[in-house]
């Protein structure tokens, strides 16, 4: 049986972790869970600033008659960037699994693109639900930005892919 894709046994790490993201390990608490989620935190925090930003190009490129397609076109631009950002932090700090670098990354494409069908229908619904919201001049008392709801929206989003991923990436991308 190969050894390449075992996950690194808990009471063999943290103090003395080396190798990519070492420091990082030394500093996460020794639970799966507890780091999947402290991961999840900087993941969500850097996609959805991946997100954002993109949105803030497409916004001021695309006229706002567009502005139902800007998020969809955000999430598809930014998708790539964080989820291999995701995949090398899943991959070094939460499952701690060795070799299988291209399968395990393709079965994190795997993961996110299955979610991503829905995000991209859910992302221009809310999206025009919140714009609702927008036109009764919420955003001026919550101090949004001119166009929150994409931003918003894809906050909203965010929230719930970080819940099915967990599942997904442990019984599929990681597996042992």
């Amino acid at each position: 049986m190969s050894t390449l894709n075992q996950p690194i046994p808990e009471q063999q790490v943290e103090p003395n972790a080396t190798g990519p993201f070492g420091s990082m390990r030394r500093l996460m608490p020794k639970g799966e869970v507890v780091r999947f989620l402290a991961v999840g935190v900087f993941n969500t925090v850097f996609a959805l600033g991946c997100y954002m930003v993109l949105v803030t190009v497409y916004g001021h490129l695309l006229p706002h008659k567009w502005i139902l397609a800007v998020p969809d076109l955000a999430s598809i631009s930014a998708k790539p960037i964080g989820i291999t950002v995701a995949f090398f932090c899943y991959k070094f700090i939460v499952f701690r699994t060795k070799g299988n670098y291209l399968r395990e990354w393709l079965r994190c494409f795997a993961v996110y693109g299955v979610g991503m069908i829905p995000e991209l229908i859910a992302l221009p619904l809310i999206t025009k639900g919140l714009l609702h919201f927008q036109m009764l001049g919420l955003q001026h008392l919550l101090h949004l930005p001119r166009h929150p709801a994409p931003y918003l929206a894809g906050l909203i989003v965010s929230v719930l892919t970080a819940i099915l991923s967990y599942l997904g990436h442990k019984k599929f991308s990681f597996k042992t």
